[in-house]
């Protein structure tokens, strides 16, 4: 910098301002001059790669572009990029302030306020107190795959589930799960249930708690877990900001104690310890909706559970009101669970005492509910006349949860047609090269970065894009400009550019598939266009059966969804279909925009 401002400062004192345009060309063929602004030229450019390339700032690499014509848009760039950092950390030192309930004094210090305890309020527009809305997704926060050094395979190649056998079939080899060498039955515990007293958890305040942040701890967990019959699982996951996703917290609960397994900090180390004890026949695992958190224990731990009770099954077969945790926790324990944490970040270290206490009550009144659950169910058998179980129904749908083996998402040469909206989009050849062209790219830059494929370019972005094929840095800009931030696209206006330039000249490989999905689509319009002119005459005919005391069949009913789907409407707030088509199905009047309310 010393050099740089030395050549400055003499060039400075030579002459009064840098002359410019012909007078520039003029100066420059005269040696003297033109040394000194090549000097500044190698200076200026060797200091703004080295701001550039300066992964602790920016987290990727941008290097200051060999074209100095486009040196004023990186610099424009730079400058965003640095004032959107300086807006983050700012709001997070803030959001850190509310939530240690902390003020500015007036000698500029922040101090505790004493005056306010509990949760912190945020002020409305009106001056209105209202909740602090919680972050799915907090920008500040350094990718737990970095601190922790974690290793990931986000090669495009199928899972290998190394734990598991193999055995061979007519189409290769296939993994064999552990609980293949049980049967349902091995799990049903029907004696036992005639004699349960259920016993309800004391208060979370009164329950031991164990933070597990180390191996010593996780040893001590697995050693408590090989003394019980059944304990209950939970997991907080995070996918937003890695390909496959991450499990961030390993919640267990057994009858007296709640455990919390920090499984970023300990990743390496829970299969190794917690293995055996989850693939124990013995033991009952108690789960709520298991279905992802089965796969997540395979793909992050090599954990396959033998012997589970999903509690999110029990309520189906029971026919309950609803099947969420939050309202068994209601029904059966009178507790109101704070579910606003349930998309929280949980990447977040050190956790909040907040997130540590929605955590527990996930898995800490589950075994109690996993007892309630089995009387109902056991006493419904008693009291049904039909031959199906229901108790063994339970166990066989948790059983068919369990079976389920994670299978890594691969990139095809055809993925991107399951691009949610692709169909309707109604795109030409040329268009849908352009989607082909940004959803490769999209993939492989998030395999290699680790981030998600929305984090990089959403779904809904890729279709903007593909729909005006912006063949300029600028004109992408504007057309993305009102979007969340997209740094992944931010940074690489010129490689999407080129994907979009490149791919519009292989419009005639895509004319067929581009056809295809129009034909898919009309179809399908058609299809829904026809069950519900069948459910109007339907509805029609049981008016006037109505009318003339005859009863008329039911014909099945076709969803709002799948109706607004058909007449080209909008649905509101899952009550109201709104036609927003040319013509009304129904309407005399073409310019009818009349509003159904189902």
């Amino acid at each position: 910098m010393e050099d740089f401002n030395h050549h400055l400062s003499a060039l400075s004192a030579s002459l009064q301002s840098i002359p410019t345009s012909d007078s520039f060309r003029f100066h420059y063929n005269l040696p003297e001059f033109r040394h000194l602004i090549d000097q500044l030229t190698q200076k200026s450019q060797s200091m703004l790669n080295q701001i550039g390339s300066s992964d602790h700032i920016w987290g990727h690499n941008s290097s200051f572009p060999v074209d100095v014509d486009d040196g004023y848009e990186w610099m424009v760039n730079a400058n965003d990029d640095v004032l959107e950092l300086v807006d983050e950390v700012v709001d997070e030192f803030h959001r850190v302030l509310m939530e240690q309930d902390m003020e500015k004094g007036e000698d500029g210090f922040f101090k505790i306020k004493k005056e306010r305890k509990g949760l912190i309020l945020w002020g409305d527009d009106h001056g209105n107190e209202t909740k602090k809305k919680v972050s799915f997704h907090v920008h500040t926060l350094r990718k737990p795959q970095y601190h922790y050094n974690l290793a990931v395979d986000n090669s495009n190649q199928p899972f290998e589930h190394v734990w598991l056998e193999k055995e061979k079939t007519e189409d290769g080899e296939r993994f064999i799960h552990p609980l293949e060498y049980y049967s349902v039955l091995d799990f049903v515990d029907k004696n036992s249930i005639e004699s349960l007293v259920p016993v309800k958890p004391p208060p979370l305040e009164f329950t031991p708690f164990k933070l597990v942040e180390d191996v010593k701890g996780l040893k001590e967990l697995a050693a408590k877990l090989s003394l019980v019959d059944e304990f209950a699982v939970d997991l907080e996951h995070n996918q937003y900001r890695s390909f496959q996703g991450l499990t961030c917290l390993m919640q267990i609960s057994t009858r007296t104690e709640d455990f919390i397994v920090d499984t970023l900090k300990l990743r390496d180390h829970v299969g190794k310890h917690l293995r055996d004890v989850f693939m124990d026949p013995t033991k009952k695992k108690v789960l709520h909706g298991a279905d992802r958190d089965i796969v997540w224990l395979q793909r992050d731990f090599g954990i396959y559970i033998c012997n589970m009770f999903d509690t999110g099954q029990a309520s189906r077969v029971l026919k309950m009101e609803r099947y969420s945790l939050q309202h068994l926790l209601q029904h059966f324990c009178g507790v109101t669970a704070n579910k606003e944490y349930q998309n929280a970040d949980w990447r977040a270290r050190p956790l909040p005492d907040v997130m540590i206490k929605y955590g527990r009550e996930d898995t800490h009144y589950l075994l109690y509910i996993y007892d309630l659950m089995r009387i109902k169910l056991f006493e419904l058998s008693k009291e049904s006349e039909s031959p199906d179980d229901p108790l063994l129904e339970v166990y066989q749908r948790s059983y068919n949860v369990c079976m389920q083996l994670y299978e890594k998402d691969l990139l095809t040469e055809n993925s991107f047609l399951n691009i949610k909206g692709l169909r309707g989009a109604g795109f030409n050849g040329q268009q849908l090269a352009v989607v082909s062209g940004l959803y490769e790219w999209r993939d492989v830059l998030a395999r290699a970065e680790d981030e998600s494929t929305g984090y990089i370019l959403p779904n809904k972005v890729i279709l903007l894009i593909a729909k005006h094929m912006p063949v300029t840095a600028s004109n992408l800009r504007r057309l993305i400009a009102e979007r969340s931030r997209l740094p992944y696209v931010e940074r690489n206006h010129d490689i999407v550019v080129n994907i979009v330039r490149h791919s519009m000249g292989k419009a005639a490989a895509f004319e067929e598939a581009a056809l295809r999905l129009k034909e898919e689509h009309a179809a399908f319009v058609e299809a829904a266009a026809l069950r519900l002119k069948e459910e109007h005459a339907a509805s029609v005919s049981n008016v006037a059966s109505v009318e003339d005391g005859t009863e008329a069949p039911q014909s099945p009913s076709l969803s709002l969804k799948d109706e607004c789907a058909a007449n080209g409407s909008i649905g509101i707030e899952n009550a109201t279909c709104v036609n927003i088509s040319e013509k009304s199905l129904f309407s005399s009047d073409p310019n009818s925009s009349a509003v159904k309310v189902a």
